[in-house]
């Protein structure tokens, strides 16, 4: 009676905590578009990319502006001997002056344009860092819904194994089964176990990661990624090309660059011409010297004499070398969207085939290759190793499907990030496409 009284004690006390624990609230559904949002809203990279575009937008006001004029306070021909009394001689002046430094005719619109173009590249290179995040968040998410994927097929697997388990016990108390056979379902169900361990530590790893690009807590639960179903896409490889040529940040960056190039070089041609300094000085005199002191006045004209040619030929020089990289740079980048377009096709249309033929032939055949294997082996008929090979099969196919689905997803994310918009999404109205310059020749024209 004591012993029994422990007994309840003991049950009443864990009661309460195994209601809690059935009672905590799941986490809702993940919302792809909600989590992207938020990375591109408080990621700090994109802000500092962000920040920096700001930077450059504000040499372009910079770069159109004149010289501050120069204020001008003297005093001319004082005598050494009396140096401030202005009256011994008629000579002697109080002057002020101003002057103001005017470039060339162009200079000034042309170092605006170079610091626009500048500015423009840097705007693009935010967008692509906005695409290069949103791919980051899909990628990881697609992540997170494999490895729950996994976990569930794994609890399932662990549930079929305690009942293999349960059967081989049963058939062995009765002398028709095998102790090994016991054993052997056993040990699935550690490596199951293990799998399990390894999986939970995965999802950990990548729901960090999830929360960096987020930026919030790394503790931050994730819940759980909801099922999908892939569709093909309705744009062919060519149209797909012509997208990214309109629609891709890096390629617009580049031209961006390639512009500031060719306004750099004929902002450098026009170092060949003079720069003007206009200056403007009062004289005020006193009356000395039977002189009536009348006040002067003096305009000038002044400029610099552009003789150093070898350095403005190197400026010269300089700019079509921008011009040259950036140019090749955008080719590559043309050739790099252009092999890697055929390759995540490629790699789509493997992966939706795939998810096709798993859902329509390959699992519900394992399905039904386990269900009458686990017949079979009540009945004598199937042999243990048999019963867990097919159990084994289906577990394979089961993971590969929700694998093929998250690369698919993945593949379609990388193609966004490639493409400069989703692909899945039919592309209308017109777009520049960039013109690719050919190199400059190196010599200058003067």
């Amino acid at each position: 009676m004591k012993r029994l009284r422990t007994l309840v004690l003991l049950i009443l006390m864990f009661v309460p905590s195994a209601l809690t624990w059935a009672e905590e609230p799941k986490l809702p559904a993940e919302d792809l578009a909600s989590l992207v949002d938020t990375a591109i809203t408080n990621n700090p990279e994109l802000k500092s990319s962000q920040a920096r575009w700001q930077m450059f937008r504000n040499r372009i006001a910079q770069a159109r502006s004149f010289d501050d004029p120069m204020l001008m306070l003297k005093l001319q021909n004082g005598l050494v001997n009396s140096p401030f009394n202005f009256r011994r001689d008629s000579m002697t002046q109080k002057v002020i002056g101003l002057s103001q430094q005017i470039p060339f005719w162009g200079k000034r619109g042309l170092k605006e344009e170079v610091a626009a173009n500048d500015a423009e590249s840097y705007r693009w290179q935010v967008d692509e860092r906005r695409l290069e995040l949103a791919r980051m968040v899909k990628e990881t998410y697609y992540q997170i819904f494999f490895a729950d994927r996994s976990l569930e097929i794994v609890a399932k697997n662990i549930r079929i194994l305690d009942d293999f388990i349960t059967l081989a016990e049963t058939k062995y108390a009765v002398g028709q089964g095998a102790q090994q056979d016991i054993f052997k379902s056993q040990v699935e169900r550690s490596k199951m176990l293990d799998m399990k361990i390894s999986l939970e530590q995965e999802r950990k790893s990548l729901v960090a990661a999830l929360n960096a690009l987020l930026y919030r807590s790394p503790e931050t639960a994730v819940g759980r990624i909801p099922d999908f179903e892939i569709q093909p896409l309705p744009l062919s490889a060519r149209d797909l090309r012509e997208t990214a040529l309109k629609k891709r940040p890096m390629i617009k960056s580049l031209q961006a660059l390639i512009d500031k190039g060719e306004a750099g070089r004929r902002l450098a041609r026009k170092e060949f011409y003079p720069d003007f300094n206009v200056s403007l000085e009062y004289m005020q005199r006193e009356p000395a010297m039977g002189s009536d002191g009348a006040d002067m006045y003096s305009l000038g004209v002044t400029f610099n004499l552009p003789v150093r040619r070898e350095r403005r030929h190197a400026m010269v020089a300089e700019s079509n070398s921008e011009i040259s990289m950036a140019t090749e740079e955008l080719n590559g980048l043309r050739n790099t969207i252009d092999s890697g377009i055929s390759d995540l096709l490629a790699k789509l249309e493997k992966r939706e085939k795939l998810v096709m033929l798993f859902k329509t032939g390959i699992i519900p055949q394992a399905e039904q290759s386990l269900e009458s294997a686990t017949i079979g082996y009540r009945v004598n008929k199937v042999d243990f190793l048999s019963l867990l090979d097919s159990r084994v099969t289906l577990f394979n196919y089961e993971r590969e499907l929700y694998e093929s689905q998250a690369e698919y997803m993945m593949g379609l994310a990388q193609l966004e990030a490639l493409v400069g918009t989703d692909p899945a999404m039919p592309q209308t109205g017109p777009g520049k496409v960039p013109t690719i310059v050919p190199p400059v020749p190196s010599e200058p024209e003067h």
